[in-house]
């Protein structure tokens, strides 16, 4: 019998009005398993990260972290302290320094060793050395990177990445792979959605297109080459995904 997923959803429905943007997406992701999910703008990529983030309450159907319902009030705040969420928004205060800001969030998630903890993340995101300078100096990919120590500061179970190599150069985007292969081998959960098939290909066990709502192609790595990878983006696509 296999483990149970860390993060599921069950028949997870969204809906924007009266246009829906999720209609019946079923997912299991389990620990020490990565997934980059692919899809044109409007397909509910960030959409699906916002719900696992416990930020959107779904319309219909339900996702679940370790079976618990991620919709259920009463264990909201200790549900969000097992996931780490980066989206387009940085959520850094640019007055503030990079080792302020994330002294600032390990406090707030109750991290031990605050001090040494803030100092391993600024070192991996190759920061070490500009700590003591304000945000509001760094550059887009400096600022990037700087998020990406800010939602793994509390070591969370479950890693959820909007677009995590906008704004990087091809340096910090190598980088970036290597930590997202790392992950999963600390028995960490990795979510992260990209415009980048090659980059996602190569880094995440399997890859998924998000196209009229659900997983229109779910696959692992070792079962799909980059050519089947585009040309199955490029005929969802071409139907309007």
């Amino acid at each position: 019998m296999s483990a149970p997923s860390l993060v599921s959803t069950r028949n997870l429905e969204f809906r924007f009005g009266a246009r829906p943007v999720l209609r019946g997406l079923n997912l299991d992701l389990h620990r020490g398993e990565s997934l980059a999910v692919f899809g044109s703008n409007g397909a509910g990529k960030t959409t699906l990260l916002r719900i696992l983030a416990t930020l959107l309450r779904p319309t219909g159907g339900e996702a679940f972290l370790d079976e618990v319902p991620l919709s259920a009030r009463a264990q909201r705040s200790h549900l969000r302290r097992r996931i780490g969420f980066l989206s387009h928004q940085s959520m850094l205060y640019e007055r503030l320094t990079a080792r302020q800001n994330l002294h600032f969030y390990a406090r707030m998630y109750g991290v031990d060793n605050r001090a040494r903890r803030c100092a391993e993340l600024l070192e991996m995101v190759e920061l070490g050395g500009r700590e003591d300078d304000p945000v509001e100096e760094f550059s887009k990919g400096m600022q990037q990177r700087l998020a990406l120590a800010r939602a793994l500061v509390h070591d969370p179970e479950l890693v959820l990445l909007d677009e995590p190599f906008s704004g990087l150069d091809p340096r910090a985007s190598s980088r970036l792979g290597t930590l997202l292969q790392d992950l999963p081998r600390r028995g960490k959960a990795v979510l992260f959605t990209s415009h980048h098939l090659e980059m996602g290909l190569g880094v995440a066990h399997r890859v998924a297109i998000l196209s009229g709502g659900s997983f229109a192609f779910d696959s692992p790595r070792e079962s799909t080459s980059l050519e089947g990878l585009v040309a199955a983006y490029a005929s969802l696509a071409g139907r309007g995904a």
